[in-house]
């Protein structure tokens, strides 16, 4: 046997690869389930991948320029007409801007784009609303109920993307909204819409579109079970924005928060009201966050919260009940699990001397408020204080500040905002971490008694005394 036909026998084939339809996850050996998305039937045979590809040279159409010659009114946004969505935007939509709506179905991600493009016709610009899971009829319907008919305001039920691309030739707008990316499908891609590579030719070509005519494009995007953007996670950095929209489908009220933007900051959150009539903006919507009790109840405490520049005051409630399971249970709604995990382990080192741990803790918060920032950990340990002492808190009273470990009180950033907002909203007194007050106002000083602790058995005193 020759040397050569023994090199070409020692060779070993190029193996097999599958990939999921779904999510693109890659495997050597085919399963039956997705081990990336968790999706039964979705792993077929992957096409084998084709040697490298060399660019050729291409001319520019424009030469580059200094930075200091780039015209910079290309960039200027506009108002959409709704302020809290302006407030999250960065202060309105940059034209050729894409930006992608992420939330759960039913949640009124459609509801509120409707809106926008009804504030932006309303304005004396064209917007064009193409609805992929809707009929026309349904969606003028909607219109028609939230005040949204505008004669600028034009609309097409369609799927294909080669006819999506044709509306906005033939219209031209100011503005495109589409609901929604994973219900495209284009003709040149193999697979159902909604799956990997439909999402993805989708996606460049209407970001093309929107970057070559300087025309702002908001998508409507579907989410897994955990909450993230469903489809490519491609998807999420192409586009220039991206938002979560977010809220307790049995409240009223919605938050829209940026987790990606281009133009702005990502810490911002705007708060709408989510009536039968439309949705509306809510400039000031702490009172939402507050219950309507009659007078002071045991288990209760208010705090501040900051979300980008806007001050949020949130009402935190804890239940502690007697058990005698060997492990208690330990629930929430709106608060994380591993800083109450911590509070209780600092509360019954330092407070309570071992009595928290026969004893079931159940720390939620009203009106569908997130209480997730260190500022929340002291707030929570009075409140569950209060429930365990089974006396209220003192009138009146406001808390805010990280909780160490070691028992002790560290102060938080936005300290004059939070206090600024206590003092608009009537409260009277505010505990604190010591040291973190030298800069606030006198003003501020004046209305609202200022409680420094040092430690967390402190605050508890302090809060009761």
């Amino acid at each position: 046997m020759s040397a050569t036909t023994k090199r070409a026998g020692s060779t070993k084939a190029a193996r097999p690869e599958f990939e999921c339809s779904e999510c693109g996850w890659r495997t050597v050996k085919w399963v039956g389930r997705c081990g990336e998305c968790q999706q039964w039937g979705t792993v077929r045979e992957a096409s084998a991948p084709t040697g490298p590809k060399t660019t050729a040279v291409k001319p520019p159409a424009d030469s580059a320029l200094p930075i200091s010659k780039v015209p910079a009114e290309g960039a200027a946004a506009f108002s959409v007409g709704a302020p809290e969505f302006d407030r999250v935007l960065g202060g309105g939509l940059v034209a050729g801007a894409v930006v992608l709506v992420a939330g759960e179905p039913g949640i009124g991600k459609s509801t509120l784009l409707l809106d926008v493009a009804g504030r932006v016709a309303h304005a004396g610009r064209t917007a064009l609303y193409i609805t992929a899971e809707e009929s026309a009829a349904q969606v003028r319907l909607r219109a028609d109920r939230i005040g949204a008919l505008q004669d600028r305001l034009l609309l097409a039920a369609e799927t294909d993307l080669a006819t999506v691309l044709g509306h906005i030739e033939n219209v031209g707008p100011d503005l495109v909204i589409i609901d929604s990316v994973q219900t495209i499908a284009s003709a040149q891609v193999d697979g159902a819409a909604g799956n990997i590579s439909q999402v993805k030719e989708v996606a460049a070509a209407i970001i093309a579109a929107a970057k070559s005519r300087a025309m702002p494009v908001l998508l409507v995007g579907h989410v897994t079970k955990d909450g993230s953007v469903a489809g490519p996670r491609t998807l999420e950095h192409l586009v220039d924005v991206v938002c979560q929209f977010e809220g307790d489908r049995h409240t009223q009220l919605r938050l829209v928060r940026a987790v990606k933007n281009r133009y702005g900051a990502t810490d911002e959150v705007g708060c709408f009201e989510l009536t039968d009539t439309g949705i509306d903006s809510l400039s000031d919507p702490s009172k939402l966050f507050l219950s309507r009790s009659a007078g002071q109840v045991a288990g209760t405490c208010i705090t501040v919260s900051v979300e980008g520049t806007r001050p949020l005051v949130t009402e935190i409630q804890a239940l502690t009940s007697a058990t005698t399971a060997s492990n208690p249970r330990r629930t929430t709604s709106g608060v994380d699990v591993s800083r109450l995990a911590m509070n209780l382990a600092v509360l019954d080192r330092h407070v309570f001397k071992e009595a928290l741990r026969s004893s079931d803790v159940y720390v939620s918060t009203v009106g569908g408020a997130r209480a997730a920032e260190p500022a929340s950990d002291l707030p929570i340990a009075l409140a569950i204080a209060s429930s365990m002492s089974n006396r209220p808190l003192r009138a009146s009273l406001v808390a805010f500040g990280e909780v160490a470990l070691s028992g002790d009180l560290r102060p938080v950033a936005g300290m004059q905002r939070r206090l600024s907002e206590a003092a608009r909203l009537g409260f009277r007194r505010a505990i604190v971490p010591s040291g973190s007050v030298s800069g606030v106002k006198a003003s501020i000083r004046d209305v609202l008694q200022i409680i420094e602790a040092d430690t967390i058995s402190d605050a508890v005193n302090s809060a009761f005394s």
